[in-house]
């Protein structure tokens, strides 16, 4: 294995290396994998598998990302958004010219791409804010982590590991989180208008 392939074979680096910027990337996701809509916690599939089987939940759409990136010379970065009566959702993040931008596989459209505009972490995560639901009607985010650097779990293999590489999720939920909200926000919250839910849902696997 080389420092440049990451233990990726010749067709599995051919693939990537069409992705090199932020933007194909998420076309990717969106276009060539499907939505993975197995019971939760089921599967935690290595970007390698992504590519093979072309199907990826949030975390496993941002691992696949966060290698796609790096083998472009980003560092391979996570970020966990954490939430109330609702699942987490995890983006692989990138800076560009001092701003952070993000990739995401998510059945909802509102959580999937952002723009490399937003100054810190914290704008970056608020503009998931408004799209982040639950089938209530709810606003559920609350909580965001440090961006997790995955060199960490290179001794896993995590991008091409056959195994599920549950190391990974269970190291996110185990970190510190900021709070985004007081509990004063938090308690006059509106429900989410209907007709953005609706829109949320548009491509969506149902």
């Amino acid at each position: 294995m080389t420092a440049a392939s990451n233990g990726f074979n010749r067709d599995e680096l051919a693939v990537l290396r069409r992705l090199k910027t932020p933007e194909r990337i998420q076309f990717f996701l969106d276009s060539e994998i499907a939505y993975n809509k197995e019971p939760h916690g089921a599967t935690c599939r290595s970007p390698r598998r992504v590519l093979r089987d072309r199907v990826a939940h949030c975390m496993e759409g941002a691992l696949f990302a966060a290698a796609a990136l790096r083998t472009s010379g980003f560092p391979p970065l996570l970020l966990d958004l954490e939430a109330v009566r609702d699942d987490d959702h995890v983006l692989a993040i990138f800076r560009q010219r001092g701003h952070w931008g993000a990739i995401a596989k998510s059945n909802y459209s509102g959580l999937r791409f952002r723009e490399p505009v937003y100054r810190t972490l914290r704008e970056l995560v608020m503009s998931y804010f408004e799209h982040y639901y639950n089938s209530a009607g709810e606003k559920t985010l609350r909580n965001y982590s440090r961006p997790v650097q995955l060199r960490r779990f290179d001794q896993i293999g995590w991008m091409t590991a056959e195994e599920d590489v549950w190391a990974i999720p269970e190291y996110l939920t185990c970190i510190a989180h900021r709070a985004l909200l007081s509990g004063r926000m938090e308690r006059c919250l509106n429900r989410v208008d209907g007709r953005l839910q609706e829109a949320g849902r548009l491509g969506g696997a149902h």
